[in-house]
């Protein structure tokens, strides 16, 4: 390393042609720079340069070796460059996991991040977890409490759940009146539990709690498939997806006692590691954390 910072004095010293302009561009000292030059000059066994009183000039050695510490310097600063840049200005390629039902989140938030060239945005849409080191994940957002890991979890918001079907299966079973009521009803599960049982916690306005216990009748791994199967009147489902969403607007799907409300679900955007962030995956975090701050 010693013989890397001789070459770049050595390329500065030709450069500015003279040790002290040399020197003030270094932030050394005279005396310093010239020991690097002997030093240098000592671990070659060459001459570099001709000294003289009046200036300095290279030697055939010093012909020779300055373009490859010209090189050297220039290669060192295009690293330098490119690490700025990638610090300031978001490049390269950006990397986020969600759930698949986040799909449509992701890209009305992140639309400001187009007018940047140079980077490029992979999205990972799965509703299981997968490993962020292993996929090179720079964001994953996740939804509900979160297991314990060394894994750097920022809270981005919440999303309300609510309960909803299909007007054929409402037709076909009866609407729920009360919360109690659910217990007779198909529920539409993400995963299976222990005999198809699920407790849903439920509160309303005034404050109150129930706990309901369920009947799983379909599960599913994806949310797509869920919305699916909630059309087509398989069972009560949560909305949690676009599709949902826009399902309860156009009337194929209907809210299902719209008065209780299941526990906020809280959204966290996660990072596999610590520290200061490269600039794509600052500008993402601040877009994601503006778009849950402006959504009702």
């Amino acid at each position: 390393m010693d013989q890397l910072k001789r070459m770049a004095v050595f390329a500065e010293v030709v450069a500015t042609g003279s040790l002290s302009a040399a020197a003030r561009q270094l932030q050394m000292t005279p005396s310093a720079v010239s020991q690097h030059l002997r030093q240098l000059e000592s671990a070659l066994g060459l001459a570099l340069l001709h000294r003289s009183t009046r200036k300095l000039t290279l030697t055939e050695a010093g012909e020779r070796y300055i373009e490859g510490c010209r090189a050297m310097v220039a290669a060192a600063r295009s690293a330098d460059q490119a690490l700025v840049r990638h610090r300031d200005e978001p490049e390269g390629e950006l990397r986020i996991a969600a759930p698949i039902g986040m799909g449509g989140l992701l890209a009305q938030a992140l639309a400001p991040l187009r007018q940047h060239p140079r980077l490029t945005l992979r999205l990972l849409l799965d509703d299981a977890l997968i490993d962020l080191i292993e996929e090179r994940v720079d964001i994953a957002l996740r939804a509900g409490k979160l297991p314990d890991s060394s894994l750097v979890a920022r809270k981005l918001g919440s999303m309300a759940a609510q309960m909803c079907a299909a007007p054929a299966y409402l037709a076909e079973r009866g609407w729920p009146r009360q919360p109690q009521d659910l217990a007779t009803h198909d529920w539409l599960g993400g995963r299976p539990s222990t005999g198809g049982d699920d407790t849903l916690l439920l509160h309303n306005a005034a404050g109150d709690e129930v706990a309901v216990q369920v009947h799983s009748r379909a599960h599913a791994s994806q949310v797509t498939a869920l919305h699916a199967l909630c059309v087509a009147g398989w069972g009560i489902s949560v909305v949690v997806s676009d599709d949902d969403r826009r399902a309860l607007l156009d009337g194929r799907l209907l809210p299902v006692l719209p008065g209780w409300q299941l526990p906020v679900m809280p959204i966290y955007a996660i990072t596999p590691r610590r520290g200061e962030q490269p600039a794509k995956v600052r500008h993402a975090l601040a877009l994601l954390t503006a778009h849950f701050e402006q959504a009702p």
